[in-house]
């Protein structure tokens, strides 16, 4: 059993496009994180140079999971773009392979099974607020890849709403006939 048991399951989530460039990139620092693990990810070049090695080491290998520069990534190429979820030598493999597919197939639901890089760029907010569905601050929130989309959807619009009820004295003497007329319905099939 390890020690460092924490909620803090992810360190990075990336959405890369099939040249390696960043699509979607989000770092995650465990507020009890130690200093000597803060710089890995601390400034923009650090994290560009981890993005463009890693990029090397997983495009168009046929893989899902690889233990690099002591992380485990967990990825998955879709299309033109290859999603990663990079975490700690000692998180579950299987937890965050379960996390990467609820998000891809989440995603999948969201943008109609266009999962490409023109997609994602055309609909980064919904890809976004999907990512923040699935991790917050690093903390696995969801794997379901339903409740992912149903989160990230838009609500419907075409629903009645309560500007639609007429409250004037004619609207309310109409309701009043609709319920009498229902409730001898009722009775009549009743007897």
């Amino acid at each position: 059993m390890s020690k460092n048991l924490s909620l803090y399951a992810v360190d990075a989530f990336l959405i890369l496009d099939n040249e390696g460039k960043r699509l979607y990139a989000k770092y995650y620092k465990a507020p009890h994180q130690q200093e000597q693990e803060e710089s890995k990810f601390s400034s923009l070049k650090a994290q560009k140079s981890f993005e463009k090695a890693l990029f090397a080491k997983t495009f168009k290998q046929n893989g899902d999971i690889i233990l690099f520069e002591n992380h485990i990534v967990v990825y998955k190429e879709v299309s033109d773009v290859v999603i990663y979820l990079v975490s700690g030598l000692d998180e579950n493999e299987s937890v965050l392979f379960t996390t990467l597919e609820g998000f891809k197939d989440g995603l999948d639901k969201v943008l109609n099974f266009q999962v490409d890089k023109k997609t994602i760029q055309e609909n980064y907010d919904k890809v976004s607020i999907a990512a923040d569905e699935t991790i917050d601050d690093g903390i696995i929130l969801e794997t379901e890849s339903s409740i992912i989309a149903a989160r990230t959807s838009k609500a419907p619009t075409n629903e009645p709403s309560l500007k639609n009820i007429d409250l004037s004295e004619k609207g309310l003497f109409n309701a009043f006939n609709f319920a009498r007329g229902k409730l001898a319905e009722r009775l009549q099939q009743g007897l």
